[in-house]
């Protein structure tokens, strides 16, 4: 990672309050070397939990195993503050691992629309998602709008749900943190069970910091089973009962006195204070850190940008408990490169393989140059890639709204269509990725 000590956020952040930051251009060394679709495909991570869910003799065993999916696909989160590169339209990203295969395309630029399909032997993934960024004063929210669909064709059967929101705080003041915070739903549309998980936000004494519970319910409504954990770390179930019989006993884990009230992740400009805004346009970013890259000689923050440590005390480990999803312990270096896993390490490899001619799709994200000149540490080329590559596709744009030249249809995997099991509409893979034949296309979007 390049150090961001010495770059001023402000100076790009200060007209954009309450805005969407999806066209506001930021600065290189705020970016990691990821697109956004590679930064999507890493919710395969832990994809071994839908070929595990498929081996599940029952209905309720296999949405146990899909809900653990959906919250294990958001732990390579945390910490993560580097903002991936926005796709250009049509560009692509595949990945084939023993567990799935997977691709993934940008099919539109205006809504920035990043659309998916993995699929294996045992089961298919696919969706879309529409990230918004907004710029709350002292906080950025990340709001992902989509539906993803889990389906298993040879049990006829599909799940889906919608992810929950992300703020980075201490955008301007304090070290940067993370966390994800709404309600998800995963629905079994097959079954009429569904899992309904809160992803808490940290609260006045942090207990709830990472914290995931919620439950299962049958298709009349009657909670069977009681899921918790951390998004961060691990995902655990229980019978009802037991769940029940532990609350009485521990209630104060549960129960929030009338003072504990969670702060609002959604800061609006009304509440930033005006001694934070009076300094902000003198302010460098000192204060701009990786909260893991930490130097002897750093200052105190003030208290108003702590991060929040989890209370040990409030942990829970209910009896019968059945652990579902465990997180990979990240690489020791992980703070020196973005916070990345092992996974997202591996992400932008290329493979000799993928060196042979017309292996790779010529729109694959592993091509680009802007994000392989920051990945080899060449800050200035890869911020001189990023404005020419921009510029590339606002000109490409304008020839063909003039009919100066024939574009190549994008997207070229998906389309628009209904989605059978939510009934809204979605993008859909066309198929015929894996089989392509690029010799007479000329695809030059790089």
């Amino acid at each position: 990672m390049f150090s961001r000590n010495d770059f001023n956020i402000w100076s790009v952040l200060k007209n954009c309050i309450g805005k969407e930051l999806s066209k506001i251009t930021m600065p290189v060394v705020f970016n990691e070397p990821l697109s956004f679709l590679q930064r999507m495909t890493e919710y395969m991570e832990y994809a071994k939990l839908l070929r595990v869910a498929s081996e599940q003799t029952t209905p309720l065993e296999r949405l146990k195993y899909v809900s653990a999916f959906a919250v294990s696909a958001l732990a390579s989160n945390w910490e993560r503050l580097g903002k991936p590169f926005n796709p250009l339209l049509g560009e692509t990203y595949e990945l084939t691992r023993p567990e799935f295969r997977i691709i993934c395309e940008q099919v539109s630029h205006h809504p920035p629309i990043s659309a998916f399909h993995a699929d294996s032997e045992s089961f298919r993934f696919h969706g879309s998602i529409h990230p918004k960024l907004k710029f709350w004063g002292k906080s950025v929210e990340i709001q992902p709008k989509g539906i993803v669909t889990v389906e298993f064709p040879k049990l006829n059967e599909a799940y889906s749900w919608s992810n929950v929101n992300c703020c980075v705080h201490n955008v301007i003041v304090g070290k940067l943190w993370i966390e994800q915070y709404g309600m998800m739903e995963v629905v079994s549309h097959q079954h009429g069970m569904k899992a309904t998980l809160n992803f808490k936000p940290s609260g006045w004494n942090n207990k709830d910091l990472h914290r995931v519970e919620g439950y299962i319910t049958d298709r009349n409504k009657r909670k069977t089973h009681f899921l918790y954990g951390k998004w961060t770390e691990f995902i655990k179930c229980t019978d009802y009962v037991s769940y029940e019989e532990y609350v009485k006993e521990n209630a104060h884990k549960f129960k929030r006195n009338a003072d504990d009230r969670s702060k609002s992740p959604n800061e609006s400009p009304g509440n930033t204070p005006r001694k934070v805004l009076s300094k902000l346009n003198s302010l460098k970013m000192s204060s701009f850190k990786s909260l893991s890259i930490q130097e002897p000689d750093d200052p105190p923050e003030p208290s108003e940008g702590d991060i929040p440590k989890s209370d040990s005390t409030y942990s829970i480990d209910i009896p019968n408990s059945v652990t579902l999803w465990q997180a990979e312990s990240r690489p020791a270096n992980t703070a020196e490169y973005y916070q990345f896993t092992n996974f997202a390490m591996s992400l932008n490899q290329l493979e000799e393989h993928m060196k042979q001619p017309r292996a790779l799709c010529p729109t694959d994200s592993r091509l680009r140059p802007d994000i392989r000149k920051l990945e080899q540490g060449d800050l200035d080329g890869a911020a001189a890639e990023k404005t020419r590559l921009e510029e590339k596709q606002r000109e490409t744009r304008k020839k063909s709204k003039k009919g100066q030249e024939e574009p190549v249809i994008f997207p070229r995997w998906f389309k628009q269509d209904i989605n059978p099991h939510t009934k809204q509409e979605d993008w859909i893979y066309k198929g015929g990725y894996w089989d392509r034949n690029d010799d007479n296309l000329e695809l030059d979007i790089f």
